[in-house]
């Protein structure tokens, strides 16, 4: 009985340890060092965000131009943690995007696509001010696309630029460094 006691009282000590740690630690500027990131995106250019290492923090992700404002093909990405806010600039990677050639399945209007490059991270706020560093990014996208359904093409593939896909899924993976100061 006194071990299961005294078990407790350790663990009642760290743990307060430990979360009065957490609000301590998490205000102090991260090192730099060593990141991974894992995010998802979407046609509405937003998505979700999981960065761990030197960086371990959570969010949402939005798709900007280089002003700032909403974009959903925008090359600029705000990147919006608990802790603080950073952009990063895609245009690298987009280009390699841009440059990949999709792979389609014509009797499943179905198509996939992926591409690896590297993105800048910037202009960072809170936490992540004066944020640095370049991140090697692939980039995995997966689409569904309509089928006519009336005219001369009923029933085959809507390829046109106009088609709004029926369902998209983006899996971004990225490594790289980050610096602060």
């Amino acid at each position: 009985m006194r071990v299961g006691r005294a078990v407790i009282a350790v663990v009642a000590v760290l743990g307060g340890a430990l979360v009065g740690g957490t609000s301590a630690l998490g205000a102090s500027t991260p090192a730099g060092g060593s990141i991974d990131f894992l995010a998802t995106g979407s046609a509405n250019g937003g998505g979700k965000i999981l960065v761990t290492g030197a960086i371990g923090d959570h969010g949402k992700t939005l798709n900007i131009d280089a002003n700032g404002s909403p974009d959903p093909n925008g090359q600029h990405v705000k990147v919006t943690l608990t802790k603080g806010t950073f952009e990063v600039d895609a245009n690298a990677l987009d280009a390699k995007t841009n440059k990949a050639s999709p792979i389609f399945n014509q009797a499943t209007c179905s198509a996939a696509l992926s591409a690896t490059g590297p993105v800048t991270l910037l202009d960072g706020t809170g936490l992540y001010k004066g944020i640095t560093g370049t991140v090697s990014v692939n980039i995995s996208i997966g689409f569904l696309l309509p089928r006519y359904t009336s005219g001369k093409h009923k029933g085959q593939c809507n390829t046109g630029n106009n088609a709004n896909p029926v369902a998209v899924s983006e899996q971004i993976h990225g490594t790289g460094t980050v610096q602060f100061g």
